[in-house]
């Protein structure tokens, strides 16, 4: 009987990873209707208890809410297979795309065709940080904080400056824990086995990679630290990456980025799947040559290929590696902290600190956003034309109720035809 449940459980979050569109927001409206009103597997209340306290960890919030239910419903082992139902239908499509763009590029076929939704994913970035900005600013130190934020991210460019400000941001609300109302406290009991997971990993990844300098193990590093520092879901992750990989260490360049990230309004499930795409196209250029190796520059398991199809080959077997590679290691993080904290979140969420940090990290986050339409804006070529479709996606998110899938389809076939 148990498994029987935890069977439909697991059929419902296949259900929501193959038609959740439009981001965290989205996703716990669509979690209300079939976790709660259509199954009751939990109250709306303990739903968004949950959800806000994805919002206080670092990590994709909408994946930590699924996996924090999934673990009141069946404990550890069943929100780790809601973690795995929940992300792999949209990291197999954003790996297999990324590989589909490389391959493109490799017969030399020109890209023109996504030159539409490159600025429409300005659109979309414009409209998460309008929305994300109206829905957590709601004070006069949250605002300050999301305009300093901006402005820090967006002329700073380094990796280690997104959590900085984030942390920043939650210590400088954190002060005002006074306000917030007071609630009678527990012992706690405190489990630091994942903690302990999580941390060795962390560390662990950190000094391999910089010691081998493998592609693979650089590649598991980069998203596991992303993973484990980013508050606000996946809109976040998205400047961070690009001055990461764009900017910074120039692995992808800014149009095949800003493709991905119009593919991933496309796709339903978690943005964070975005990190497959990145990490696949990332790893399909890096093996794509005569003669590769299966940790890209370590040395180690040393491959020799010949002519186009052994080349061709080695980039789709980097592709596949590098897509699973970045989605273990951007979901992993969320995976240990949830686990982590479910078991004492009764005693935690008393302590007022915890609840006055959430105020400064969601304003600071919010700041992020609004950067990171600025810093995907620059390599966009300010032609009258694409001005247009930037403004006009943001009035169609703002004012209608077009899927963004239908809208990512319509650019596409333009481009196809244009």
């Amino acid at each position: 009987m148990k498994k029987l449940r935890n069977y439909i459980f697991l059929k419902d979050i296949l259900l929501l990873a193959l038609t959740a569109f439009g981001g965290p927001q989205a996703h716990i409206a669509m979690c209300l209707d079939i976790l709660v009103v259509k199954r009751g597997y939990i109250t709306e209340a303990e739903l968004i208890e949950l959800n806000a306290l994805c919002q206080i960890l670092p990590g994709p919030t909408s994946t930590q809410t699924l996996m924090a239910v999934g673990y009141k419903r069946g404990g550890t082992f069943l929100a780790f297979w809601t973690l795995l139902v929940w992300i792999l239908p949209a990291t197999i499509f954003m790996t297999a795309a990324a590989i589909g763009l490389a391959y493109i590029q490799k017969q030399e076929i020109s890209l023109n065709f996504t030159r539409f939704i490159q600025p429409m994913a300005i659109g979309f970035v414009s409209f998460a940080a309008l929305r994300i900005s109206r829905k957590v600013v709601k004070t006069k130190t949250a605002f300050v904080l999301m305009i300093l934020a901006g402005i820090v991210s967006y002329f700073y460019r380094t990796p280690w400056v997104f959590p900085l400000i984030l942390i920043a941001g939650g210590l400088v609300t954190a002060i005002k824990f006074d306000k917030e109302e007071k609630e009678e406290k527990q012992k706690f009991d405190i489990q630091w086995r994942f903690l302990i997971l999580y941390g060795s990993v962390f560390i662990g990844v950190a000094l391999l990679a910089n010691l081998t300098k493998g592609v693979l193990l650089l590649i598991f590093e980069n998203f596991y630290r992303n993973g484990s520092l980013i508050f606000g879901g996946g809109q976040v992750l998205i400047p961070v990456l690009f001055t990461e990989f764009v900017t910074f260490k120039e692995f992808l360049t800014a149009d095949e980025f800003l493709s991905g990230y119009a593919l991933v309004q496309a796709v339903p499930g978690p943005v964070f799947s975005f990190a497959a795409f990145v990490g696949a196209l990332t790893m399909y250029k890096r093996l794509s040559w005569l003669q590769t190796s299966f940790l890209a520059g370590s040395g180690y398991f040393e491959v020799f290929f010949s002519g186009t199809f052994g080349g061709a080959l080695g980039g789709i077997l980097g592709g596949i590696l590098g897509g699973f590679t970045a989605s273990i290691a951007v979901f992993l993080p969320g995976m240990f902290l949830i686990f982590f904290v479910i078991r004492f979140w009764e005693q935690l969420k008393k302590y007022r600190p915890i609840k006055a940090s959430l105020e400064g990290v969601n304003g600071a986050s919010a700041g992020l956003v609004i950067a990171g339409a600025f810093l995907l804006l620059e390599p966009i070529e300010k032609s009258p034309l694409n001005i247009g479709i930037m403004l006009v996606t943001f009035l169609i998110l703002q004012f209608t109720k077009v899927p963004a899938p239908f809208l990512i389809l319509i650019g596409l076939l333009i481009g196809f035809i244009f």
